[in-house]
């Protein structure tokens, strides 16, 4: 298989089920940042020290594959995902979970941080911002289209695990917080 097609040389993209469309439209916005999001944490992985937090990201990324798929498909909000295509709610209170645990381990917040510190910190909160613009591109596209629901909430609470664990691995490395 060849990975040139020629298809997109008019600036067209093809959805999931052989719709076409320009590539700036609003749900290619969204698929595409989530797929940048999961490139960013690919990032974090390759700059991290332990298996642990890597295990747990791989699973994000998995499940953004899964999101950039549902995304990509525009009768996904219509027709119900396959198992592979699909993040299931729980996933949404795993994330919380994720999060609980990682603030056990660090000093209460009491100002607003600066993005940076250690280089798994700064590239944390990288992929944090990165997940805020997904997050922006979702909202927008779900005023025009309909989005599953536990598409925005997965986004919106994967920003917040993103910021602890950008301020874990700080801590960690024993890296100062600057606040603001």
């Amino acid at each position: 298989m060849k990975i040139y097609t020629r298809t997109g040389d008019t600036g067209e993209t093809g959805l999931r089920g052989g719709v076409r469309v320009r590539k700036n439209v609003l749900r290619v916005e969204a698929y595409g940042t989530v797929d940048e999001l999961s490139a960013a944490l690919g990032m974090v992985c390759s700059a991290l020290p332990g298996a642990e937090t890597a295990a747990l990201l791989r699973s994000i990324q998995r499940d953004l594959f899964a999101l950039g798929a549902q995304l990509a498909d525009a009768q996904s909000a219509k027709v119900p995902s396959t198992e592979r295509a699909a993040v299931p709610e729980t996933r949404v209170a795993e994330l919380e979970r994720e999060i609980d645990r990682a603030q056990d381990g660090l000093p209460p917040l009491r100002s607003f941080v600066f993005p940076g510190g250690c280089e798994v910190g700064a590239r944390l909160h990288l992929a944090r911002t990165i997940c805020r613009r997904a997050e922006r591109r979702l909202a927008a596209l779900a005023e025009a289209e309909p989005v599953a629901p536990v598409v925005l909430a997965y986004v919106n609470r994967l920003s917040d695990l993103l910021f602890v664990l950008a301020r874990l691995a700080n801590h960690r490395a024993r890296v100062q917080e600057l606040t603001w």
